[in-house]
């Protein structure tokens, strides 16, 4: 992003998005629809007078996506950020506005340009799985809240059979049910129509512990293995990788986690780890080798996520589905 001129930085709110060219020092207030987008473009011209130009945002989910849909489908180039890393890079400010947001998203981009890369937008296949899997952990926890309330009526009910509260109860729990099987239906229909899709997730069920969630989860978070590097990338991006802490010779700390992370994907690491530790002889034999040197029990989990990570990296780099050699051996 170094050769560009200028830079439009973008405050993205539900109903309204505020500009700011960082050059120009100049602000506008558009609609968040197609109108507004369109009003946009036509006043950053004006602005820039045809000068390269790119655009940066926050990353807000739903409210941004429409905006980064428009860009990419008129082929303008522009940077989707992470709030908390624009937040971090900021000097300290003591207001808040969404003009002052937009300036600041605006000097962040141009300081970082050299270090920026153009953003795309995922495939509507990918954007729909996305979706899903979040309706699916959404229902998922109403019904467990649900089953929670019932258990206790049951207790306290002499005839739980003939409560019409706990008849709804069981209505509304057999309902979402219904629900969760037809979304998990539906992510099945859109992972087998997407070839690369389909072939990765059938690599990753290959590992002891992987099933169909956590293997979605992983597919929509790696952008089907696309967006990080390395598996140790992805597990700094899950929260599981391990850092020093220290500073001269006062502070030496053992190496930790840090709080930044993907928390519902390190979550659903933990629950594959401990399933792949009942399931898979070798990564038992490591979890029970890793307590034996004195580990706590948490760390060794987290030795069973990174395993667990590296593995689903390896397979897909692969092509080609796991092994437990263990089984094998004489």
């Amino acid at each position: 992003m170094k050769n560009y001129d200028e830079v439009v930085g973008i405050d993205v709110s539900k109903k309204m998005i505020d500009a700011y060219c960082y050059h120009g020092q100049v602000h506008k207030e558009f609609v968040n629809d197609l109108i507004g987008y369109k009003s946009l473009l036509k006043w950053v011209s004006k602005e820039t007078q045809s000068s390269k130009v790119f655009y940066c945002f926050e990353n807000t989910d739903y409210y941004s996506l429409k905006l980064a849909l428009y860009l990419h489908g008129q082929g303008v180039v522009y940077v989707e950020e992470s709030p908390l890393k624009i937040k971090r890079s900021s000097c300290i400010v003591k207001e808040k506005t969404d003009k002052l947001d937009s300036s600041i998203i605006a000097r962040f981009a141009w300081l970082y340009r050299e270090e920026l890369s153009p953003s795309t937008v995922k495939s509507m296949s990918h954007l729909e799985l996305g979706r899903l899997l979040a309706l699916r952990d959404q229902l998922v926890r109403n019904n467990a809240g649900l089953k929670g309330t019932l258990k206790e009526l049951k207790v306290l009910l002499s005839s739980p059979t003939t409560d019409f509260g706990c008849i709804s109860l069981k209505r509304s729990i057999d309902y979402l049910s219904k629900q969760v099987k037809g979304i998990e239906s539906r992510i099945k229909e859109i992972i087998s129509g997407d070839d690369s899709m389909n072939k990765n997730h059938e690599l990753l069920t290959s590992l002891k512990g992987v099933g169909l969630v956590v293997a979605c989860q992983l597919i929509y978070h790696t952008g089907n293995f696309t967006r990080f590097d390395s598996w140790r990338a992805f597990s700094s991006y899950c929260g599981t990788a391990p850092f020093e802490h220290r500073s001269g010779t006062s502070i030496h700390r053992r190496k930790q986690c840090h709080y930044l992370g993907d928390r519902k994907m390190k979550s659903l690491l933990s629950m594959a780890s401990v399933s792949a530790i009942q399931h898979d002889i070798e990564l038992r034999l490591y979890y029970q080798r890793k307590l034996a040197e004195g580990k706590d029990k948490m760390l060794a989990i987290n030795n069973v996520r990174n395993t667990l990570i590296a593995r689903a990296f390896a397979v897909v780099k692969r092509g080609t589905p796991y092994v437990v050699l263990q089984q094998h051996a004489a």
